[in-house]
């Protein structure tokens, strides 16, 4: 399954899981024997047909050893359960020696990451983080309005559930929590939390990749993607930086590119869009890709992007300037 949090794929998945493993053992052994003992006094005790109505049952009370029993039992398996999770508690909220640093950004309904680290430093990207195999990847999470720079957002979380559990994503608060891959794969995350009509769709995945692999991506996608090549890719640029779309999505990175939207920059090379919900078929005939930029919300309900009336042909140039925006050029 691809969110099992049954399969860990990372050591931070597996420290969480190991946890878990001591926690539900003892936790249906209790469950067991409370029920059990429930189900006996319920028959035993039960009232019979020839049971004198006047005459109350053996009264027991003052009884030192069970109560001894009960008080120390309980206290000793919460003990046992305290220890190894108050220790995975603190291990995990440390922060790791030399980790990949990366911004979480929660809007309505997508991921912004943003690479804050001095290697990777300025690429942002949208709804696909890419993180080197055997390193760990230290979060700073926060919840924002469409703008980054606004504070007004609504609670989110974040749970790629085979590389760490859950993490509440909160406005005007800062969250962090570390995440690591074992081997190369692309890795199914989603919003956990309701945060609005289109919560279902608010998905993302980590993409682990070799070491060499991940270098070889940032160095990459450290600048903007060159200027388009033909006609109708360079009318769909023109259009692009003149209409609606720069007010909201960036091409390229630093401070003077919009956050509203997705920071576009390499989008075709993403396998998926809109929440990570459609197929980025851009360069493969741009069904979903058109449908999209045709009209957002008969796509996704709750989209904050806008039906921009945009007319066949210039979808058309659109479609062709996006197909342009890749590395593999």
């Amino acid at each position: 399954n691809q969110q099992s949090a049954l399969s860990p794929a990372g050591p931070v998945a597996r420290q969480q899981d190991q946890l878990w493993r001591i926690v539900f053992p003892i936790a249906v052994v209790v469950f067991v024997l409370v029920q059990g003992l429930l189900l006996v006094a319920l028959v035993r005790y039960r009232a019979r047909s020839d049971d004198d109505p006047a005459k109350l049952p053996k009264q027991v009370a003052g009884n030192t050893r069970l109560e001894v029993m009960w008080t120390i039992v309980p206290a000793l398996i919460l003990v046992g359960i305290a220890v190894p999770t108050v220790k995975t508690i603190f291990d995990l909220a440390s922060k790791p020696d030399s980790p990949l640093e990366v911004r979480v950004v929660g809007k309505q309904y997508w991921w912004e990451f943003e690479y804050t680290s001095a290697e990777p430093k300025g690429i942002v990207t949208a709804n696909e983080l890419v993180i080197p195999t055997g390193r760990d990847v230290y979060l700073t999470m926060e919840s924002t309005g469409q703008d980054t720079g606004d504070p007004d957002g609504v609670i989110h979380s974040f749970w790629v559930p085979r590389l760490a559990g859950k993490q509440d994503v909160v406005p005007g608060h800062r969250r962090t929590m570390t995440i690591a891959a074992d081997e190369p794969g692309v890795y199914q995350g989603q919003c956990a939390e309701f945060c609005g009509l289109s919560h279902a769709n608010m998905r993302f995945a980590v993409k682990a990749v070799e070491p060499a692999a991940f270098q070889t991506y940032v160095q990459q996608h450290a600048e903007a993607p060159p200027a388009p090549d033909g006609e109708l890719a360079a009318r769909g640029e023109e259009l692009f930086t003149s209409a609606t779309c720069i007010v909201c999505h960036g091409i390229g990175y630093g401070e003077d590119q919009a956050r509203v939207g997705p920071n576009l920059s390499y989008f075709a090379e993403r396998d998926k869009f809109a929440g990570y919900i459609l197929d980025n078929d851009v360069t493969e005939g741009a069904a979903n890709v058109s449908a999209w930029l045709e009209n957002p919300q008969a796509v996704k309900p709750g989209a904050q992007m806008p039906n921009l009336q945009l007319s066949d042909d210039d979808i058309e140039a659109l479609v062709a300037y996006l197909a342009t925006l890749s590395s593999e050029r």
